[in-house]
């Protein structure tokens, strides 16, 4: 079975909090852990917002669960500003965005879609190996301890999306 989200938000700040905010309840309703998938959302929500911004253009997160792996898509319409990864200076405020995406997702990556369109993408795979069955929302704060990154990694191929048959809610 294939759990999906998939929303509509505007390239600010604020559609950049919700975005983290919705995935939050999201995971938590799917049973998925927290972390590190809601900060991995935070990055790239900030990034389409901050770097992906078109007034009047609208932002797409889309999240969804195969298997024992959670993707998670931001797709802004800057496709003539690929993100790459690059040495934040010292004293910036700003910049390790993607470096941060790289530390806590086992895989990410960039694939340019119809024009002007680009998706940042990243995997979280969880330990056991299956999609986790559906649950309540539960009230309060939950989540797992996060792990500390193991190595670089570097942008790959996207793998396939799922079958061209399913359609991802709110289209």
């Amino acid at each position: 079975m294939i759990q999906n989200f998939s929303v509509l938000l505007s390239p600010t700040p604020r559609g950049a909090r919700l975005a983290r905010l919705l995935a939050t309840e999201q995971l938590r309703s799917w049973g998925l852990p927290l972390d590190p998938a809601r900060l991995i959302v935070a990055e790239l929500a900030n990034n389409a917002a901050t770097h992906g911004r078109v007034p009047g253009r609208n932002f797409r997160l889309l999240l969804y669960v195969v298997g024992g792996t959670l993707r998670i898509e931001v797709t802004d319409t800057r496709g003539d500003r690929l993100p790459h990864r690059r040495a934040a200076d010292e004293g910036a405020e700003g910049g390790r965005g993607l470096a941060l995406v790289a530390a806590l997702a086992d895989r990410w990556g960039v694939v340019p879609g119809l024009p002007p369109r680009k998706t940042v993408w990243a995997e979280v795979t969880h330990p056991a190996g299956q999609s986790p069955e559906p649950e309540p929302p539960r009230p309060g704060r939950t989540g797992a301890p996060q792990e500390q990154p193991t190595g670089e990694k570097a942008p790959h191929q996207a793998p396939p999306l799922p079958p061209a048959g399913r359609r991802h809610s709110g289209e």
